[in-house]
């Protein structure tokens, strides 16, 4: 069965400030590369397809965990930094926000021409599934980003978000090329959401006969389908409250990344000398390259792997993120060669922290958590969009005390 879904997520604003998307970039490209060499693309393709892994990745890579901004973050950072290196990996990405959305189909062709794909065959798929989600299922929100991500294999993902009219939420749709049998007739898993009244439904199985007509189909209610699909409802809210995340899950990453923890582990030998703080963060890194659907029910924990650009849990440590980089690239570049050693040292840190869970008895105060990593700012190198808005309000300040001068 397809591992497709939605999720619908808060719009805030603010962009994503270079320091730290050039990081994201930075860190995307060895996190798939290791997802590829240990995994293989078409696992790469089902993460994509996953509404918790895609939202979980967004928050390892230090974006907002719950922002509608995560989906144009980790498609653009994905865009540029596999498409340089497709033919090494062996997928392609095309589309974007906007005005890119409408260049898909073109970039398709581009690639069929390249590869040796039916690019006629990919961008009529890129253009049905863009007509299901904004025209044949009517629910209110208007899509304006579409990406069409396929593989040298012929499989495919398409990650889309359409904006609703007016209450203020984003809504993203994930399709997945596996088992899929026709656009018109329940292309998705399921269509859910909260409930917001009878939408049109055009591609439900009931309207094969009236697909012509023009026949306005009731939705099921969400609460029977959300059991049967990847759906992700986030709070409003803009922060993380201790119910938003699992902390069996996160004391086990902790304890784990503590030097005395990480030293009776023999498995763990390479990764000797990296402190504490850093474990931590390749530790959820390895459980993004590794871990199965269920591991993501939490999106909002990867946040504590380099915070977010709004602060919430706390700001970026820029060094521990560099750091997370370096180590990572390095694995990857060595298993090109043959030695793999490095980087099954790194996924051994997910399958510890998982083993360690079984008889864990969560101790992870949250609060004392977040408000650590609050105190170790200055020696992490923290950083934050607050920062960037405080360095440009006071240089206007300056700009205009310096004209009175």
């Amino acid at each position: 069965m397809k591992r497709s879904g939605t999720a619908d997520l808060v719009l805030y604003g603010g962009g994503i400030p270079p320091w730290l998307f050039r990081r994201m970039k930075e860190l995307t490209l060895p996190i798939v590369e290791a997802i590829i060499t240990q995994n293989g693309k078409d696992d790469f393709l089902e993460r994509l397809s996953d509404p918790f892994w895609f939202q979980s990745f967004g928050a390892v890579i230090g974006m907002d965990w719950n922002s509608s901004g995560v989906t144009t973050a980790v498609m653009r950072a994905l865009k540029q930094t596999i498409n340089p290196h497709s033919k090494q990996l062996g997928l392609h990405i095309c589309g974007g926000k906007g005005k890119e959305s409408l260049k898909t189909p073109l970039e398709l062709l581009t690639v069929g021409d390249r590869t040796g794909l039916n690019g006629h065959a990919l961008a009529r798929a890129s253009k049905l599934s863009a007509k299901v989600d904004n025209t044949a299922v009517q629910d209110g929100f208007h899509l304006y980003l579409h990406n069409f991500v396929v593989c040298d294999t012929g499989k495919w993902t398409v990650i889309q978000q359409g904006m609703h009219h007016s209450n203020g939420q984003a809504r993203r749709y994930h399709w997945h090329s596996e088992n899929l049998k026709s656009f018109v007739e329940e292309p998705h898993t399921a269509v859910c959401g909260d409930h917001q009244g009878a939408i049109l439904n055009l591609v439900h199985k009931k309207a094969q006969d009236t697909q012509s007509g023009i026949l306005k189909i009731a939705s099921e209610h969400p609460d029977s389908i959300l059991k049967e699909v990847p759906h992700l409802l986030v709070p409003s809210y803009c922060d993380i409250k201790p119910k938003d995340v699992d902390l069996k899950r996160l004391g086990s990453i902790l304890w784990l990344a503590q030097e005395n923890e990480t030293r009776k582990f023999d498995e763990l030998l390479l990764l000797k000398g990296l402190g504490p703080r850093t474990l931590q963060s390749l530790t959820l890194i390895s459980e993004i390259i590794h871990g199965t659907p269920s591991r993501f029910s939490d999106p909002a924990r990867f946040s504590f792997a380099h915070g977010a650009k709004n602060a919430k849990p706390f700001a970026v440590p820029t060094k521990i993120y560099d750091e997370t980089i370096t180590v990572l690239k390095k694995a990857v570049e060595v298993s090109k060669i043959g030695n793999g050693d490095k980087l099954k040292a790194i996924e051994k840190l997910s399958k510890l922290a998982q083993q360690a869970e079984a008889g864990f008895v969560p101790d992870a105060n949250f609060e004392k958590v977040v408000a650590k990593e609050k105190s170790k700012a200055q020696e992490y190198g923290a950083r934050s969009m607050k920062d960037e808005t405080h360095t440009i309000l006071k240089k206007k300040k300056d700009d205009q005390l310096r004209l009175f001068d």
